[in-house]
Formats: structure tokens, C-alpha cells, sequence
């Protein structure tokens, strides 16, 4: 999985002053004492009664449903026998508020496009959303429209142009150019995510062979303090001919990067170390970084790793057989 994550769901509030709105309503015209006094004569279970009735209304697996339940046990019986015999009132309110999350749905698919797969995951999360917080949202729509617009970029296969964009240059790769799969991974060195996905890749030039070629990307996250260090080591040792090597090593120890252990690390795969040294504190090392960066940016990569399998976005770059069932697809079309 990624670091970063998709749109962030906040989380229910409860029904608490819905329901106590419901048990002080006045009573309706030409209700009479006498009638509410016969009501309140049976009142047993009427919290886990009226909770039931509260969460078929709003959705029995929503947060408002469990909010709804919390709130209850705090009522009387008497009190929830109240809002059972003005229900009708309740889902009145319901209703109203609910409008609110319908006009938040129809704004956020209105802006990244009815028929997107991101438009079905706002139709189908915002189900579980109280009126609150589709009111809140709204008034956030401008800034969730942004980041849904990205994840909905993110989601989509690259174009030929972006394909080949990525596929270009002289990045550290295993395998034929002219191999029918081509996938290109951006990652991180710190990142542990990335360690596993290191992992896969193993396993895939194993099962694979020539069948798949296998571009490395370097994508630093700028919380990790030595990551865009080792992404510069690793191209130091790709100079000499041996970044899998490189590659493997700092996986293996990503708790150690600093430049000390880099160097050793080099020792250790028996680079020569002044020349390492040298292209370790280049420019031109450090620009070449910066270029893999700026490419996974142009193609929305939000977090590591990403990997795209003949320019389909893998969910799970640390899943094998996620993976391999990309390449088995791209391979049989």
C-alpha cells in the first residue's frame, strides 16, 4: 500500500441532539394527556426500539446508526417512547438533513465527471456520512474536488505519450526493450513499503525472465531524510555497473542510509570508492533524481511504491500475486 492515502473519512457525529429534538416535540393538535399516559404504560425496550428504527432509516452499518445507539443508552424508556410515538417527525428531519449529502453527491460528481470510478466511491462512502458532515463538507468542496480530481488521474492508465515518457532514458532496468510488458516502478529507499515491493521484483525477474522488462524510478519522500541520499547512491553504483546490487543492499539495511553506511555499502559490493564518492556528490547525479521525480509527479504518483504494468496503475506494487496477475493480463491481451 501507499504511504499516502485517498480522500480522508471523517468520522460520524451522533444523533444525540436529534433524538432529544424528537422526545421534547409538542405533542401534535388534538392529541390528548390521556393518550401519551397510556403510551408511556409500555414502554419497555423502547430505546432498542426506536434505536432499530433510527438505524433502518440511516443505514444499520453506518457510524450514525452506532452513534444513534451509544446516544440511546443514556435515554429512559419513557423518554425513546416519546420519539416512537412522533416518529414520523424524526424521519421528517431525517429526510431534510439528508438532502444535504444528496446535494454534496451530486457537486462532487458533477465536477470530476458522473461516470468516473471516483464518482461511484463518493456515491457509495457518502452513504455512510451523517448530515453533519456532508453539511461540513460542502463547505470544503473546492479543496476535496482537488484531491479527488488527482485520485481520479491516479486511477486512470497512462497514455501512449506518458508510457513511453516514463519507459525513456537510461534508468537502471532488467530485462529486453522490446519485451511485450514493460513496467516502471518509483520508489523510495527508506520507505518499507518499498522494501517488500523490492522483494516482488525479485520474484518477477525470476518467473518472467525476457518476458517483462523492469524500469527502476527514484520517487524520495521528502519525510525520509536519507532517502534522496540513497536514491543518489544507488545511481553512483549504477554508474559502475552495479546498481541491483546497490539496490539490494540499502533494502536490506534501510534502517541504516546515512553516508557513512552508503560508502560501505559500496565497499561491500566492491565499487571503487573514489569514483563513487565523486558521482555520489555530483550535480549530475542529483539532477538525475530530481528528473524521476518530476516524471512521477507529471503522472500522479502521490506516494511509494507505484508501479504501472504497461501503463495500468498496480493497487498493491507489494502484493506478488497482484502483481503478476497485471502482467498475465498485459501479457494475454
Amino acid at each position: 500500500m501507499n504511504h499516502n492515502r485517498s480522500v480522508r473519512i471523517l468520522r460520524a457525529v451522533g444523533l444525540m441532539a436529534l433524538l432529544l429534538a424528537a422526545g421534547c416535540n409538542k405533542k401534535p393538535a388534538g392529541a390528548s394527556g390521556s393518550g401519551v399516559s397510556a403510551d408511556l404504560g409500555a414502554t419497555a425496550n423502547a430505546c432498542s426500539k426506536l434505536a432499530d428504527k433510527l438505524c433502518t432509516e440511516v443505514g444499520k452499518e453506518t457510524p450514525g446508526c452506532q452513534a444513534a445507539k451509544t446516544s440511546l443508552e443514556l435515554l429512559s424508556d419513557k423518554a425513546c417512547s416519546v420519539g416512537l410515538s412522533d416518529f414520523s417527525a424524526t424521519q421528517a428531519k431525517l429526510k431534510k438533513q439528508g438532502k444535504k449529502c444528496d446535494e454534496l453527491v451530486d457537486k462532487l460528481c458533477a465536477a470530476i465527471g458522473p461516470d468516473t470510478d471516483t464518482c461511484k466511491m463518493v456515491k457509495e462512502k457518502t452513504k455512510s456520512f451523517p448530515p453533519a458532515q456532508c453539511s461540513m463538507m460542502l463547505g470544503q468542496i473546492d479543496e476535496i474536488v482537488r484531491e479527488l480530481k488527482q485520485q481520479e488521474l491516479a486511477r486512470k492508465p497512462l497514455d501512449a505519450a506518458a508510457q513511453a515518457k516514463i519507459a525513456a532514458g537510461d534508468a537502471p532496468s532488467f530485462g529486453p526493450a522490446d519485451a511485450r510488458v514493460t513496467l516502471v516502478e518509483f520508489s523510495d529507499f527508506q520507505c518499507p513499503y518499498c522494501s517488500r515491493a523490492a522483494a516482488v521484483t525479485a520474484q518477477l525477474k525470476e518467473k518472467y525472465g525476457t518476458k517483462v522488462r523492469f524500469i527502476f524510478r527514484q520517487f524520495p519522500l521528502s519525510f525520509h531524510q536519507n532517502a534522496e541520499a540513497a536514491a543518489e547512491a544507488s545511481l553512483a553504483a549504477d554508474a559502475q555497473g552495479k546498481f541491483w546490487e546497490m539496490h539490494d543492499k540499502m533494502f536490506a539495511n534501510q534502517g541504516s542510509l546515512d553516508r557513512g553506511s552508503l560508502e560501505g555499502y559500496a565497499k561491500d559490493i566492491g565499487l571503487n570508492l573514489a569514483k563513487f564518492k565523486k558521482a555520489l556528490d555530483s550535480k549530475e547525479t542529483e539532477a538525475r533524481v530530481k528528473a524521476d521525480q518530476e516524471l512521477g509527479t507529471q503522472v500522479a504518483v502521490q506516494g511509494t511504491p507505484s508501479l504501472f504494468v504497461n501503463g495500468k496503475r498496480v493497487e498493491n506494487p507489494a502484493d506478488f500475486g497482484a502483481v503478476s496477475a497485471a502482467i498475465d493480463t498485459a501479457l494475454g491481451s
